[in-house]
């Protein structure tokens, strides 16, 4: 089945690598026009030379999400370079992690202004853009669909020792998510939720891979996973192996499609079979 976006423009946050550079590929593959956004601006220049070519209509913004007011230049950059919000990806964010007592109120809440707030302001800012376009279509009779996808994690979902941060982020999002699927729904947008396992990414490379180290602003944040703990945790995944960024991108592909028009609210566990 040939899955066509042509005149559909996305954003994708958090594209500059891993699973966000996988769903913009994805996207771009489908003719929709992308918006790439990401904090690091090099990892961006790299994505860009990656997935243009071909008449793609690409575009990129760095920028940090956390910042309240860059939410409103995502949309107003999405609407500018091409003409219309249709697609929102919220895939931007990183593990912090920690076991309670040693978990800082900082620590805490980046977890939750990257994981949730972040979303929610993105959200907030393409509302009355949506809302507007919308009740023009239906008076016309021409009703759009138009998605949103939310990224949780089965962290979220069942918890997972030493994340009580990342954990909470990762389930306030699945509240958010089914709130505005009631909201929006009025607005023939769906929003949907796609819950990752374990991704072969950055995240949980071993600890001594030079990737896990990631420069937020002016902190070092360590990531990754023990090795033998990936090990480990590999095997105890039903289909026998770690999921890789494009299982991942195929997932939120589904919601971003004409396939998923009439499903909203819903969480969609792509894990391999594994739930913590």
């Amino acid at each position: 089945m040939n899955i066509s976006l042509a005149n559909k423009s996305a954003v994708v946050t958090g594209a500059g690598r891993g699973i966000g550079l996988a769903i913009a590929h994805s996207l771009a593959a489908a003719d929709a026009s992308v918006l790439l956004v990401d904090i690091d601006e090099s990892a961006l220049r790299s994505a860009e030379r990656t997935l243009s070519g071909a008449g793609r209509k690409i575009a990129t913004l760095a920028g940090d999400l956390t910042d309240p007011n860059f939410a409103q230049t995502v949309i107003d950059r999405l609407v500018r370079d091409f003409g219309s919000v249709d697609v929102i990806v919220n895939n931007a964010g990183y593990t912090w992690d920690n076991v309670i007592q040693k978990t800082t109120d900082e620590q805490f809440q980046a977890m939750l202004d990257i994981h949730v707030v972040a979303p929610f302001r993105v959200l907030r800012a393409a509302a009355n853009w949506i809302r507007e376009k919308a009740k023009k279509e239906n008076e016309t009779g021409q009703p759009v669909m138009r998605k949103v996808v939310n990224i949780t994690s089965i962290s979220g979902l069942d918890g997972n020792p030493g994340q009580a941060g990342y954990a909470s982020g990762k389930a306030a999002i699945v509240g958010l998510t089914k709130t505005l699927a009631k909201e929006w729904g009025r607005y023939n947008v769906t929003v949907n939720a796609v819950g990752f396992g374990l991704i072969d990414t950055r995240l949980i490379k071993p600890m001594d891979d030079a990737e896990t180290t990631i420069v937020i602003g002016e902190r070092q944040v360590h990531v990754g996973m023990q090795a033998q703990v990936r090990e480990q945790a590999t095997r105890m995944i039903p289909l026998g192996r770690l999921g890789t960024p494009e299982d991942a991108a195929n997932a939120v592909f589904f919601f971003c499609s004409p396939l998923s028009d009439y499903v909203t609210g819903e969480v969609l566990v792509c894990s391999g079979g594994i739930r913590f």
